[in-house]
């Protein structure tokens, strides 16, 4: 048997979306045949083949470190000679127009540290084939387009593997000989091999049911450990409330007779949208109070509702090929994110995923590693799971959305559904749907799918107090990106208000279009001069330049009636201040201050919008803010208006730290709203430098009953270097060292902490007995949050350089899609100056010289240095 583990070659063939051809052969049926082991299982696998065409191609069947133990075609075993290997590929030439080949593999389970096709995880069997993973359990032509209908039989040792699970609905069990059983499960709807999924486990059931719309009873199940039960009450209701509102907001009802969920702890992904059998990242279905923050809490809402969503964005309607990724993701991210929104607040949400998009999409638009959604070439597709994919395509939809209005944009979904059901689609496929659905014409916007790179919209307003008129003029440019150094004009939609500055009132909101480079809108009936409020509620995934005063930011932080416009001046207002400090500029900070106190004391605003509104930037942000990254200059100028908010509004935060302590423990968005505030305080506090600021800390600390304030309390401790905070770090590892998810939350604390000797602390947590590079969370927790804190990682001797990278050439060796995901903040080396940039392009170069190093790792590493 071949080494499931061995690497790829260092020079991996570039695949373009240009030469897409249809597939030679179909599968439209596929039986598969499971006798599982972690040591060594055995896969038989029964596919019908039809020829699509008129052509006298071999069939090709794409395999990964698999060598075929049997080959038939037709009930006849085939000689040696009659087949052969082609780069892991399986090649039987075949006449006639259709045939059965039954093909039989072994596999090592508990060897695949890839966790890609089927592997072991906590004791249990379980598989991951997003993308190519299926490859690695089978011979199949592994590729999007090839839509089949999956029968599934597995065998396996009943003590240790009593439930066993698979697509579809379950068909048939029943015990056989030696201890063992078997089940048989069948899936009625043709998928892509990517969605194909298995578990076989020791689990128990959350079970539960939902009546769909047309009065069917599906049956609900989320399995995982029996201790970890009580901990999935939350998945369970986010699964209902997804049904219900897919069919409220677009009509879509469930399939299946049953549904299930199951919980796996080592997951290089957040979740799997398998058809029917959800596989999850433990940390996106486990939560209660004790060990999960609220993040958390909306986390698993969130993931678990994107799953539950690809049922039909994504898997009753697939990717035609990996090129039309966004074409799923993207769309399912926007639905997502409106679900989320409805069960909480829709000012909060947009807020929260507006800085998850400029903090990882914008860098990735603005470095070596732009693409657009719809790429045109790639070496290792999983390195194209990136923000710009997921965020930037719900944007995307969004403007789509925006520009339609409700009734149109689902009249263009319910065609896009009903037209391509049961198909393969694309990118234009979306598009055309919303054009003859909406009745619009997107032919320009098109290009927000074809070009890489964040626009850049210059808005500058005139008045003419003789006509009473203003002009707005906005000017567009799309910045240059790999391979595509000139653009064209973006179609984006801004709803714009003007403010009346003595009432504080406009006139209603207008969505303006910017199709050309340079336009000019004019608006009558101003005797003064109004005050700008544009780009509201985020219309558009554009960076925004204005020439508003601080006045007018200070004016629209008070006044502005759309709550993301409102967050936006005041954080304009705090950057602008931030900027000149790093700059050297004599700076008055009296209107952010004043801004925040007001904020703090508007009886008429929610507490969760407050905590995120007076909320400083971060030195991640503020760096994308100017030409060349001074890490240094930004930590100190943010720590100096930090410690100055702080000091000078200490007796407001202690006021509201003490009036947002709650009795009990609640998740409805007033109480997370309430949490999110006191801490909110709790940070300022201690930035004061308050005399007894570690001590409060420490007392919410020990006295919290709910994992929200209690990590909040340690993150503000962890900064600094009082008793109290080596005491948090002790009391919280002993308390919570046997739960690995919530000890994920230790690892990552220390490593996010902005606390001088954070190198010398990752370099030893490295090091620490609980630490592993075989779990995706484990790492993440620690060199990925490690990668995010840019005054550490960025360290002037470059030590925090050569941490990340060598955790990555450690960790290609076992799992490089997790390796690969390490790489891009390395590859940010232009933005800083030459002796960062020459050692961060250093060690991009020992990664590159590491023998046998990974396509994954080689594009990465490689795109990176150009």
């Amino acid at each position: 048997m071949a080494d499931m583990l061995s690497t790829t070659t260092a020079a991996p063939a570039v695949i373009r979306r240009t030469d897409y051809q249809v597939p030679d052969w179909l599968i439209p049926d596929i039986a598969l045949d499971f006798d599982l082991d972690p040591a060594l299982t055995k896969v038989r696998a029964t596919l019908s083949v039809t020829r699509n065409g008129a052509h006298d191609r071999p069939l090709r069947l794409d395999g990964d470190g698999l060598v075929p133990l049997e080959v038939t075609v037709d009930g006849r075993p085939l000689e040696q000679t009659e087949w052969h290997l082609e780069a892991g590929a399986l090649i039987i030439p075949l006449t006639g127009e259709a045939h059965s080949v039954e093909t039989l593999v072994e596999l090592a389970p508990e060897r695949n540290s890839k966790l890609m096709g089927l592997y072991a995880s906590g004791g249990l069997l379980c598989t991951q084939c997003e993308a190519e993973g299926f490859r690695r359990i089978t011979f199949f032509p592994d590729r999007p387009d090839i839509l089949s209908r999956y029968s599934v039989r597995m065998i396996a040792d009943k003590a240790r593997f009593p439930i066993l699970l698979a697509n579809g609905d379950p068909i048939d069990q029943g015990d056989a000989a030696d201890g063992r059983h078997w089940a048989l499960w069948n899936d009625p709807f043709p998928k892509p091999c990517y969605l194909f999924a298995l578990v076989a486990a020791d689990l128990a059931c959350n079970a539960d049911s939902f009546t769909t719309m047309s009065g069917r009873a599906v049956q609900l199940g989320i399995w995982v450990k029996e201790a970890d039960l009580p901990r999935t009450a939350h998945a369970m209701k986010a699964l209902k409330d997804s049904m219900a509102w897919d069919e409220r907001i677009y009509g879509r009802e469930y399939d299946l007779d049953v549904f299930n969920i199951v919980a796996v702890a080592d997951f290089n992904f957040g979740a799997m949208e398998n058809k029917g059998l959800n596989i999850f990242n433990s940390r996106y279905i486990l939560a209660d109070p004790e060990t999960a923050t609220d993040i958390d809490y909306d986390g698993v809402e969130g993931v678990v509702a994107h799953e539950y969503f690809h049922n039909w964005s994504g898997n009753r309607v697939t990717c035609r090929d990996w090129f039309q990724l966004s074409l799923k993701e993207g769309f399912t991210v926007f639905r997502d994110q409106n679900f989320s929104a409805d069960m909480g607040s829709h000012a909060v949400k947009r807020i929260e995923d507006v800085r998850i998009l400029r903090a990882a999409q914008f860098q990735e638009d603005s470095g070596p590693l732009a693409h657009p959604i719809r790429p045109e070439s790639y070496m290792e597709i999983s390195n194209f799971y990136t923000s710009t994919i997921y965020n930037k395509g719900a944007e995307v939809i969004r403007m789509m959305a925006l520009m339609l209005g409700a009734e149109r944009f689902r009249a263009g979904s319910d065609l896009y559904f009903e037209r391509h059901d049961g198909q393969a689609a694309t990118c234009e496929d979306f598009v055309l749907a919303m054009e003859e659905g909406g009745q619009i014409d997107l032919g320009q916007f098109r290009r927000w799918y074809e070009q890489a790179g964040t626009p850049h919209v210059r808005a500058q307003m005139a008045h003419d107090a003789a006509s009473q008129t203003v002009t707005l003029t906005l000017e567009q440019t799309v910045p240059p990106t790999p391979g595509q150094p000139d653009k064209q004009p973006m179609a984006i939609p801004l709803r714009t208000a003007l403010f009346d500055s003595a009432t504080g009132q406009h006139h209603g909101h207008e969505l303006l279009m910017l199709t050309q480079p340079q336009q000019s809108f004019t608006f009558p009936g101003f005797a003064s001069a109004p005050i700008l409020s544009i780009n509201r509620g985020f219309s558009a995934p554009v960076i925004v330049e204005t020439n508003r005063s601080q006045a007018d930011l200070a004016f629209l932080s008070a006044h502005d009636d759309d709550p993301f416009a409102r967050y936006e001046a005041m954080q304009q207002l705090m950057v602008n201040v931030l900027i000149g400090r790093i700059a050297g500029q004599a700076v008055d900070d009296g209107a952010v201050i004043d801004a925040i106190r007001n904020t703090l004391t508007d009886p008429m605003l929610d507490p969760a919008f407050i905590a995120e509104t007076i909320r400083l930037p971060s030195e991640a942000y503020l760096g994308d803010q100017m030409k060349q990254v001074d890490p240094d200059a930004i930590h100190a100028a943010r720590d100096a208006i930090q410690t100055k908010i702080g000091t000078e509004l200490e007796t407001l935060w202690r006021d509201v730290h003490a009036k947002t302590k709650a009795n009990a423990f609640s998740i409805s968005p007033a109480a997370k709203g309430a949490r999110k505030l006191r801490n909110a305080a709790l940070h300022y506090l201690v930035a004061a430098g308050a005399q007894d600021g570690p001590a409060i800390a420490f007392a919410q600390f020990s006295e919290a009953d709910n994992m929200t304030e209690r990590q909040a309390a340690l993150g503000s401790l962890a900064n600094g270097s009082s008793p109290e905070r080596e005491a948090a770090l002790d009391i919280f590892y002993n308390r919570y060292s046997a739960d690995a998810l919530t000890l994920d939350k230790w690892f990552q604390t220390q490593a996010f902490a902005l606390h001088p000797d954070a190198v010398e602390q990752v370099e030893e947590l490295g090091r620490h007995k609980d630490f592993t590079l075989a779990n995706p969370n484990r790492v993440r927790s620690l060199y990925g949050a490690f990668a995010g804190n840019q005054w550490a990682f960025h360290h002037k001797s470059g030590k925090g350089y050569r941490l990340v990278a060598d955790c990555i050439i450690a960790l290609d060796k076992l799992n490089p899609q997790t390796a690969a995901r390490l790489v891009p903040p390395l590859g940010r080396w232009k933005r800083f100056d030459e002796a960062r940039a020459t050692l961060m392009r250093a060690e991009l170069q020992r990664i590159l010289a590491e023998p046998g190093l990974s396509k994954d790792v080689t594009e990465q590493a490689s795109k990176s240095l150009e």
